[in-house]
């Protein structure tokens, strides 16, 4: 259960807007999708490759999180963590549902224990020469990389959140991207 005396977050903070979801307030519910809501259908986007499948699962997750937003708990995870989770496992769902209708054939399940997968990952040889990599860019084009295609910000998010025009975020972010295809290369 979220508690408000356990946090200095803002009024528009997603963890500050769940809280008041579970409250009742409709309008915090659509200042969280007008906040979220991009981010998430674009990892919604990468999962079901189909615009109306992201859709209805970003549509389905809001619902959930309507109705479940008094079970998140700060302690456990970051609000954004949260909502990302509910989204990607609609989004599998409905991308499972899909292929079955469309091709007769089954998707296979993903292993749903993050924490393993993520602890896979960390010891994998090529997630340290990635973040060794990372530690080659300079700082800017770093942030920028990681909050593009780690975090899943739109470049125009970015370029809106850090005051930096387009041009910049998206040239910033090609450059590093250019440093880590040559640094990854054998």
């Amino acid at each position: 259960m979220y508690d408000a005396s356990v946090t200095s977050e803002t009024p528009d903070h997603p963890g500050s807007l769940l809280q008041r979801c579970a409250g009742g307030d409709r309008l915090a519910l659509r200042r969280l999708y007008e906040t979220q809501g991009d981010r998430l259908y674009g990892i919604a986007l990468r999962i079901t490759r189909q615009q109306a499948l992201a859709s209805d699962a970003v549509h389905d997750a809001f619902i959930n999180v309507w109705r479940r937003a008094g079970q998140f708990d700060p302690a456990r995870g970051s609000a954004e963590a949260w909502l990302v989770s509910i989204v990607r496992n609609r989004a599998l769902d409905l991308a499972r549902r899909n292929a079955r209708e469309v091709t007769g054939v089954e998707m296979p399940e993903q292993e749903d224990d993050a924490e393993d997968a993520l602890s896979r990952l960390s010891r994998s040889r090529e997630a340290e020469a990635l973040r060794r990599c990372l530690g080659e860019l300079d700082e800017e084009k770093r942030k920028l990389v990681i909050l593009a295609f780690m975090d899943g910000i739109t470049h125009t998010e970015l370029a809106a959140r850090l005051r930096l025009p387009l041009g910049t975020v998206k040239s910033s972010i090609r450059r590093g991207l250019q440093g880590l295809r040559r640094c990854l290369q054998p």
